[in-house]
């Protein structure tokens, strides 16, 4: 799996979640949704990966992801930033996967686990 990050989008999430989010998780998020299936594309500010997880190659970040995840994503996918909007958008040659890309932060949350 290939991420590449537009210089837009790498500037906006430094100046939400800092300059040292480095290590993002790609996750297709089904809390809520109702069913496993319907998951939503999105990206967590983790402290560091779990074991087991898979690393996507990335021009900048540092992007790992569950390999049951990975049948829900395109091989290179491009995350892309619309200041118009104040939204990241996923997509791929295919498809796009959110206009309105839901980026969290974990960090806080995994360092009391």
């Amino acid at each position: 799996m290939i991420i590449q990050w537009s210089e837009e989008a790498i500037q906006e999430v430094q100046a939400r979640f800092g300059a040292e989010a480095l290590v993002w998780k790609l996750v297709s998020d089904s809390e809520g949704c109702g069913c496993s299936v319907n998951g939503i594309a999105t990206f967590w500010v983790i402290q560091s990966p779990d074991n087991g997880e898979l690393q996507a190659e990335s021009n900048f970040f540092e992007v790992w992801y569950e390999q049951r995840h990975e049948v829900y994503f395109d091989d290179v996918m491009r995350v892309t930033y619309q200041p118009e909007r104040r939204a990241f958008k996923l997509a791929s040659d295919g498809q796009i996967y959110s206009n309105s890309l839901k980026l969290e932060d974990k960090r806080m949350a995994n360092a009391s686990t």
